[in-house]
């Protein structure tokens, strides 16, 4: 997967900047689909949105930290879904995930999952604030809790975005089970490239353009 209509295919085209305007998601969109693109990802304030057949719809849910109590995540990406969100992507409780009772954070996960219904159901992890052991754990407790994605990253904690050394250890862990998105500080072809690479079958990004742009045609 190396050209740019292959890797389009698998872009969240992203834009979660809270002071995002009505009109600048309008534009994502019109982009997104001109650029064929998996799906556009907008913050749960900017739904519904108009987007074209064949362009999905995603959203984010206990964003961006995850210290949200399971009850008002169940509520946000119900909400979500009624309004049109075809995939939701949800933040784990990192506190649950440090204290390593992961049992509680399979149950916080399940109870999104359900409230979802058949929508896909992406399990952000933010790798970069784990160890190792931290990520296999967090990632079993996503596959058992029945989401259909994991993924490194918010892009907005400090300590940083997807690596690859976490896409690797999330795709060896879960194996063909589950999908692997990337996404935070992916800004170059070569970026997305070797994200693809290490396991990667969604990238999160918001600077599609140029990724596309530094890819064979």
């Amino acid at each position: 997967m190396s050209t740019r209509a292959e890797v389009a295919s698998i872009i969240d085209h992203t834009l979660l900047k809270p002071e995002a305007t009505g009109a600048q998601v309008a534009e994502l969109i019109a982009q997104g689909a001109e650029l064929g693109t998996y799906s556009v990802c907008v913050s749960p304030n900017q739904l519904p949105v108009e987007a074209p057949v064949g362009l999905h719809v995603a959203t984010v849910c206990g964003f961006p930290s995850g210290a949200h109590a399971t009850a008002v995540k169940v509520a946000e990406a119900a909400d979500s879904v009624a309004k049109g969100a075809d995939e939701v992507d949800m933040v784990v409780n990192l506190k649950l995930v440090k204290e390593h009772d992961y049992a509680a954070v399979e149950a916080d996960i399940r109870a999104v999952k359900e409230a979802v219904g058949g929508k896909l159901l992406k399990v952000i992890i933010e790798s970069a604030v784990l160890t190792d052991d931290e990520i296999v754990a967090v990632c079993r407790a996503a596959e058992a809790a029945g989401a259909d994605y994991v993924k490194t990253s918010t892009g907005f904690h400090p300590a940083g975005g997807a690596s690859v050394h976490a896409v690797e250890l999330m795709r060896a862990t879960v194996g063909d089970r589950l999908g692997v998105k990337a996404s935070g500080g992916i800004r170059t072809a070569a970026d997305a490239l070797a994200m693809i690479e290490a396991g990667a079958s969604r990238l999160g990004v918001s600077a599609t353009v140029a990724i596309l742009e530094g890819l064979p045609a």
